[in-house]
């Protein structure tokens, strides 16, 4: 099977093409950066463009976060393929491609690459007659959701990210009205965090790392995360499954669901901390201090890790269940606390001992 996958020199990208390469797949590389993992199988494309144009737009702050390795200038010289042409002789796309930070500026970028990038690849795939899409959506769709909430929840985004990742979904069910033969998979992951991510899960076990990190509320609230691997596995997985047309719609949560002081004192474990009590911080005192942030960024055209509505995301609850994947026979390859304590041995454990063998390889020279 010939599958491109578009956004795939990214984090869920790269896990994902390393699989379906195991697999015996053809694997074509669609992205705006260059792919360091496959530089081969990579093509520069940028679904912004209509489907057989090929202009070249201004980098984002996604862009830069994205993925592995600088986007140098050597990379931005190299020509830009149309989705025509990258799109040709392929059994299957997979979209992964989105702004999803909280921050990206200018806010037109979210309808840019999520919506009508979306709409752009629906018109590729009619007019090569590709029948089958999977697209990675999100959770945030449904906003501040009740707990336990699955595939019927109620659409309740509060935020850009979320509004234009349902209305892009809703770009693909028009393309499914359009020719019955049509299929697409709709996956919506929860929060992903793994090896070599910089997302919001490694800033959070960077701060709890550092030992001086104060869990807000009363740290009882319940997150939904999923390890990477387990994401690309069950992207796979769909592959070969839901093979008939129409609409196939997921919510994609690795079980169980951590609360806020099981997770904190989890970390601690793997480090090899002994801590077993937690400093607690008033939840109004964290949000007031966001404010006084946002008021800061506003003032110097700054961006910081700390914001009024990052601090109300980390206190809300945001555990959600995948009811339809629960139908189907498709097992995590990863339990989801190994895939934390693996995380956080790459990232924590095994980078200072490679620090600490470079610094001293270094002093011996």
């Amino acid at each position: 099977m010939t599958i491109t996958v578009i956004g795939g020199s990214g984090f869920v990208g790269t896990r994902l093409v390393k699989r379906l390469l195991a697999s015996g797949h053809t694997v074509k590389i669609a992205d705006k950066r260059k792919s360091v993992t496959y530089p081969d199988l990579w093509v520069r494309c940028d679904i912004r463009n209509a489907p057989g144009e090929t202009a070249d737009f201004p980098e984002s702050i996604t862009d830069a976060a994205s993925a592995p390795g600088k986007h140098d200038e050597a990379v931005k010289a190299m020509s830009m393929h149309s989705l025509i042409d990258v799109l040709k002789g392929s059994d299957v796309v997979i979209n992964l491609a989105a702004e999803h930070r909280d921050d990206v500026t200018p806010k037109s970028l979210y309808d840019e690459v999520n919506v009508h990038g979306s709409e752009n690849v629906c018109k590729a795939c009619t007019e090569l007659g590709i029948h089958k899409i999977i697209f990675t959506s999100s959770v945030a769709v449904y906003g501040f959701a009740p707990i336990g909430t699955d595939e019927t929840g109620e659409i309740n985004y509060f935020n850009d990210y979320g509004r234009t990742k349902y209305l892009a979904e809703g770009k693909y069910r028009e393309w499914l009205k359009a020719n019955p033969a049509n299929s697409v998979t709709i996956i919506r992951p929860t929060v992903i965090f793994g090896e070599q991510n910089r997302g919001n899960v490694y800033n959070l076990l960077r701060q709890i790392a550092s030992g001086h990190f104060p869990t807000v509320g009363k740290g009882t609230n319940k997150k939904s995360m999923n390890y990477v691997e387990n994401v690309a596995a069950f992207i796979e997985y769909e592959l070969s499954h839901d093979t008939e047309s129409g609409e196939h719609l997921y919510n994609y949560c690795d079980e169980p669901a951590y609360d806020m002081n099981h997770l904190v004192l989890d970390v601690y474990k793997y480090l090899g901390k002994n801590k077993t009590k937690l400093f607690h911080f008033p939840y109004w005192l964290a949000y007031f201090g966001g404010m006084c942030f946002d008021l800061l960024a506003f003032i110097t055209r700054r961006k910081f890790a700390i914001s009024a509505i990052r601090v109300k995301k980390f206190t809300q609850n945001t555990y959600f269940v995948g009811s339809n994947i629960k139908k189907t026979d498709f097992v995590p390859p990863v339990a989801l606390e190994q895939g934390l304590k693996q995380t956080i041995d790459y990232e924590f454990v095994n980078n200072i001992t490679r620090l600490c063998k470079g610094y001293f390889g270094l002093r011996k020279r």
